[in-house]
């Protein structure tokens, strides 16, 4: 039997790339790798060539990632994703069907979520999906941070008005975090990483979990989202996408927020509803005074968010997990995930599950 064949959707940038194919390919398996968001495509051919094979597709497009997996009858055993390319049923079924000889068997994912898939279907057709949760906490922490930051201060509306030649000052003093309650809305890595960082900064920490927390001496927990909402000054997000988080922040939850109160979502953009938030923003009347969103329902090429031109709205690329060693942390364990699945040692590694 020939080594085990690995495609990745979408590489790691820059020089991580050179270390996340030669983790692969120590661990013996056999790379295609993807080069569309390359950005530098010729170049890493002439690196790499004779020890990676290559495509070049849209992996959005899911016509289009169903003809590459079953090209030539071929197939993958793996396939590594890092900017979440939706992978449903249709695709599951291809790339496991009988029209390829390598059945897929493993989907890793760089990087934390695994709301990309379809998990029953993957269940169905027996693929294993792991990802790398925790190898950006600390990233996303500190981007939860600056949006915070940014939007207290007001940050944005002084640079452009210092650009278009204008010395702008504040109508008002702005609050000091000291004087500030956070709340966070789930306390995992993420949440915990935040708070402890609000918490040095002085700001009173408060969180809600859906399952049972550790306690934690900064964050005072509180039994409910809606209470959460409701008596803090600043409400971040760090919630999982499930059909039960699915635009858990609507219309009614954003009006139970305090007068000037500010919402920030690195978490995924579908917890909130994006038009109810635009809504909100734009109406002087409504208590949330801004928003910082990082994440959107849809992205990449798709992008659009009612969002768009609000005011008072700061928004992201979903770019708040993308510091050095967060990207090298999870693109190397997610090679390593890979490869023990595919060897048959899973213990340890971490899968999804419906």
């Amino acid at each position: 039997m020939g080594r085990m064949r690995v495609l990745l959707l979408d590489a790691a940038p820059g020089e991580l790339l050179d270390r996340e194919l030669e983790r692969l390919l120590g661990h013996g398996l056999a790379v295609t790798l993807n080069l569309r968001r390359v950005t530098d495509p010729a170049g890493v051919r002439a690196a790499w060539a004779g020890r990676v094979a290559f495509a070049d597709f849209d992996a959005f497009d899911e016509s289009v990632l169903v003809a590459e997996t079953v090209r030539d009858g071929l197939g993958y055993h793996a396939l590594k994703s890092r900017a979440g390319v939706p992978l449903r049923a249709a695709f599951l079924a291809a790339a496991t069907g009988p029209a390829v000889a390598s059945r897929l068997r493993v989907i890793g994912r760089a990087g934390a979520g695994t709301d990309h898939v379809d998990l029953a279907a993957a269940d169905r057709h027996g693929v294993a999906v792991t990802h790398t949760p925790g190898s950006n906490a600390n990233a996303v922490a500190e981007f939860a941070l600056a949006q915070l930051l940014a939007l207290t201060r007001n940050l944005a509306a002084h640079n452009e008005a210092a650009h278009d030649g204008r010395w702008s000052t504040p109508a008002a003093p702005a609050a000091e975090l000291s004087e500030l309650t956070l709340g966070i809305a789930g306390l995992g890595r993420i949440g915990s990483a935040l708070a402890g960082r609000a918490a040095a900064l002085g700001m009173a920490v408060q969180g809600f979990s859906r399952r049972p927390a550790p306690a934690d001496p900064v964050v005072r927990q509180v039994a409910s989202l809606k209470s959460l909402l409701a008596t803090s000054d600043v409400v971040s997000v760090h919630l999982p996408l499930t059909e039960q988080t699915r635009g858990v922040i609507g219309r009614a939850e954003l009006a139970l927020m305090r007068p000037g109160a500010i919402l920030l979502n690195t978490a995924r953009g579908e917890i909130v509803d994006e038009q109810a938030l635009a809504d909100a923003l734009r109406d002087p009347t409504h208590p949330l005074a801004a928003a910082a969103v990082d994440t959107f329902a849809h992205e990449h090429a798709a992008f659009a968010s009612p969002l768009s031109g609000v005011p008072d709205a700061l928004l992201t690329p979903h770019i708040a997990g993308m510091t050095r060693h967060a990207m090298a942390e999870a693109a190397l364990r997610c090679a390593d995930h890979i490869a023990a699945l595919l060897t048959g040692h899973p213990h340890g590694i971490p899968l999804a599950t419906p």
